[in-house]
């Protein structure tokens, strides 16, 4: 991780605008016009950027590994993609609250992005895996229970502190199926990267562990910022540039890290 910060600058700047948003999200309540607005605009509007960044900066990264070509570089174009359908979300969400001034509305357009990137990531933590030295099977899931307990741990705590007063509303399907597809899509990919971090070996070995564990973390943040907007959601407690939106910001900073360190990887490969 430090390696990376002194090598890359693309790090860096990651690290000073994630500073400079951290700032703002702390002292933007102190220039509230009013209880329901935030100074200079809303921090939930902005944040979204470095999510973007991340996302293109992976996808350079994805072709100096050979592109949809290689194993990493399928790997790392997936991680990109899913950051940036969490762009085309966050872009959605801040239409409704900035150009037509609404509350927004859930589920919505923007949910295209945010559930889209269920998949992706799926498939990012897939290849990433192979990459790693990692060929998952159910067999290997059965051998380390570690990787089934712990996501399932995480879904028990979520529902036992979000979900337990959860209201069934079968007028519309479509949000409960987003309020339990998340937890479980997220748990699966959590799964999958911790069975990765887990069992990483092959040609890339110990290089690897350490960037698989970041991948994982960056996850691990998403799925407990998906789950704590659902719950504020549910209660009508959520608000634009909240604790939640905060949440996001960090797993978009850890995520884009994650990325900047298998670019380290790679010039640490070619210059061996």
């Amino acid at each position: 991780m430090i390696d990376t910060l002194k090598k890359e600058w693309q790090a860096q700047i990651s690290l000073l605008l994630f500073g400079i948003l951290t700032v703002w999200w702390f002292i933007s309540p102190s220039f509230k016009p009013s209880p329901d607005a935030r100074f200079l605009g809303d921090f939930g509007s902005i944040y979204v950027i470095l999510a973007f960044l991340g996302a293109l900066w992976g996808m350079v990264i994805a072709k100096k590994w050979g592109g949809y070509k290689s194993i990493m570089g399928k790997a790392i174009l997936f991680f990109s993609l899913g950051l940036m359908a969490q762009v085309f979300g966050q872009v959605t969400y801040a239409y409704f609250s900035f150009v037509l001034h609404v509350v927004v509305p859930y589920p919505s357009l923007g949910d295209l992005g945010y559930f889209g990137s269920i998949p992706i990531y799926i498939l990012g933590v897939y290849y990433l895996a192979k990459a790693s030295g990692v060929n998952i099977t159910l067999r290997l899931f059965r051998k380390k229970l570690q990787a089934i307990i712990v996501p399932a741990g995480m879904l028990f705590t979520g529902y036992y502190l979000f979900l337990r007063t959860y209201e069934f509303d079968w007028s519309n399907p479509v949000k409960i199926f987003l309020d339990f597809g998340y937890p479980l899509g997220q748990a699966f990919y959590v799964s999958l990267a911790f069975l990765a971090y887990l069992l990483t070996r092959g040609v890339l070995g110990g290089i690897m562990k350490s960037k698989v564990l970041f991948i994982l973390g960056a996850l691990c943040m998403q799925f407990l910022s998906d789950y704590v907007f659902l719950y504020q959601s549910s209660q009508g407690t959520w608000s634009v540039g909240g604790v939640n939106d905060y949440m996001y910001l960090i797993a978009y900073f850890t995520m884009t890290l994650g990325l900047l360190q298998l670019k380290t990887v790679y010039d640490h490969l070619r210059s061996t």
